[in-house]
């Protein structure tokens, strides 16, 4: 009788069992519990920032216009300069040969001129009188115009040859600042080389270097320039000049921004960082975490009722928590803040909390 006893008890518990409800013996079909929030349009800017260094709208390479050895150096780099002062000079020792040799070309070149004119005088009287053939006449009047045009080409060797000693000294072409020194006294240089760089301060640019795909926005952008002299003394800057061609090792493109209110304390080759706004149309700044990619491009989940709606979006910018994105979205519409890899186009949701649009809090 005690072994029965248990045995009849079973039934019993049996009965007692509960039975789990609908919803639970069916997990897969219960609404997720989602954070959400709210869609909020504003306008945006796009910013982008390039860092460059302070040039001349106008510099130039100055150079001796005839060869020789530099025999002295009358600047520095630093040294402002006004137009027409004495930069260098070259030994003048050779150029003056050559203009004494020049001389005395045009005085053999006049003496032989008139005599070759005398002759051609003797030649047309003893032709009238019918004493020389007309052919002995024509070589002696054609020897007379040869050795007047040697005249005329000696004169002009020698006002060279002038010219050439007055190019052994260097002068500044136009005002301005010695910004580099290219050769050095007892140098021999060829006629052209530079010697010196001579920029014009009174017009400063900030040049800078830009990639290839900030071209599309860079014109027409408002430009702001800050130098790390002064970081609290901001500038207006305006695209002067864009480079047509990328340079071969860099890849970059030269941008020259125009500074016309540069004030004094600006000086050449400093450092400084051009910042470029531009408007970005409408834009919605949702949690970083809303934003999903399943292999079709960005995307975040609409939230409609109890269900969730696929809608792509084009990113515009990321910050560490925020990202700023455009697309079909309303004002006040709801999006899944925080995991939506979790979720698929079949999920019934349920709103268990409402985060603020812009942050994670």
């Amino acid at each position: 009788m005690r072994a029965a006893a248990p045995l009849l008890l079973l039934p019993l518990l049996a009965a007692c069992r509960v039975e789990p409800p609908a919803a639970q013996a069916n997990p897969a079909t219960a609404p997720r519990p989602v954070q959400v929030a709210d869609v909020a349009l504003a306008p945006a800017e796009t910013r982008a920032a390039y860092t460059g260094t302070v040039r001349a709208r106008r510099e130039v390479d100055v150079g001796f216009r005839t060869g020789g050895r530099i025999a002295t150096r009358l600047v520095e780099v630093g040294e402002s300069v006004t137009a027409g002062q004495e930069l260098a000079r070259l030994d003048p020792a050779d150029l003056a040969l050559a203009l004494r040799s020049a001389e005395a070309d045009l005085a053999s070149a006049e003496a032989q001129s008139r005599q070759a004119a005398n002759d051609a005088a003797r030649s047309r009287t003893l032709l009238a009188a019918g004493h020389v053939a007309a052919a002995f006449d024509d070589q002696r009047q054609a020897a007379a115009s040869a050795a007047a045009e040697r005249v005329a080409s000696a004169r002009a060797s020698l006002e060279l040859a002038r010219n050439r000693l007055g190019y052994a000294t260097l002068r500044a072409p136009s005002s301005g600042v010695v910004t580099a020194l290219l050769a050095e006294a007892g140098q021999v240089v060829p006629e052209g080389q530079a010697v010196l760089r001579i920029a014009d301060p009174s017009e400063r640019e900030l040049v800078v270097r830009v990639p290839e795909s900030a071209l599309p926005a860079l014109r027409g952008a408002a430009a702001e320039a800050r130098f790390w002299a002064r970081p609290d003394a901001p500038l207006a800057a305006t695209l002067r000049e864009l480079s047509p061609q990328a340079d071969g090792a860099l890849r970059t493109y030269a941008a020259r921004f125009a500074l016309p209110d540069a004030p004094d304390w600006l000086a050449l080759g400093m450092t400084g960082t051009v910042r470029l706004a531009r408007d970005a149309g409408i834009v919605a700044t949702l949690p970083l975490g809303a934003l999903h990619d399943r292999g079709q491009g960005p995307m975040v989940w609409r939230v409609a009722g109890d269900r969730i709606e696929a809608v792509p979006v084009r990113v515009t910018s990321i910050g560490e928590t925020t990202v700023q994105v455009s697309g079909a979205l309303t004002a006040g519409e709801k999006v899944v803040a925080l995991g939506p890899q979790l979720l698929d186009p079949d999920s019934r949701v349920r709103v268990v909390q409402t985060r603020l649009a812009a942050t994670l809090r």
